[in-house]
């Protein structure tokens, strides 16, 4: 029960690592952001967005909130273990946030909408899942709760992010079924949402 509640031990490189990413993860944010450009005037844009936002970010909080526990000595493998882990993990993460970025193209957009000239992307890594972007922020999540050592933290924001992931890509989708209507209902019967072939 304690390892439920209080931090494990965790090791600086893990923690290095977690920074870089982050950073690495907002550069390629604005980098997509400014090859984007301004959205052009929506057809229809979701209205609950904001608060999927909001508990997608509680869930990060939640998880990242609490003391740390930089106990593992540097050189040990148990620290260089965290650190490959959280380095895989937040990879993932960038890796699906570019690739999905750059399918997208002028669809991508912080905030649900669809546009007139509007693409059903079933290419890149749509082509496997409909929502890489959240799977990618799911691998984030592990991430810091690894690199954190607060498992316990994960408890109460992984629900937090599932409930902001569930609100968003419900508008998502219902957004998508409206523009596109049974192209959509094709897409979304042949590949899952988060996970190949499984969920």
């Amino acid at each position: 029960m304690i390892a439920l509640v209080a931090p494990t031990p965790i090791g600086k490189p893990a923690l290095a690592v977690l920074l870089i990413g982050l950073l690495l993860f907002i550069a390629a944010l604005l980098f997509v952001r400014f090859r984007v450009g301004r959205p052009e005037t929506a057809v229809q844009t979701g209205r609950r967005g904001g608060l999927g936002m909001l508990l997608q970010a509680g869930g990060f909080l939640a998880t990242a909130f609490g003391p740390l526990h930089t106990t593992l000595p540097t050189a040990s493998a148990a620290a260089w273990g965290q650190a490959v882990i959280v380095g895989v993990l937040i990879g993932a993460c960038i890796g699906m946030f570019l690739s999905a970025a750059v399918a997208m193209g002028r669809n991508w957009s912080f905030a649900p909408r669809t546009r007139p000239d509007h693409d059903l992307v079933t290419w890149g890594p749509f082509a496997t899942i409909r929502h890489p972007i959240y799977t990618g922020l799911f691998a984030m999540l592990l991430a810091l709760g690894i690199a954190f050592g607060h498992g316990r933290g994960l408890i109460l924001g992984f629900p937090l992010f599932a409930a902001g992931t569930w609100i968003r890509v419900q508008e998502e989708e219902a957004l998508l079924r409206r523009h596109f209507g049974a192209e959509y209902a094709v897409y979304a019967a042949r590949v899952k949402r988060f996970v190949p072939k499984l969920f």
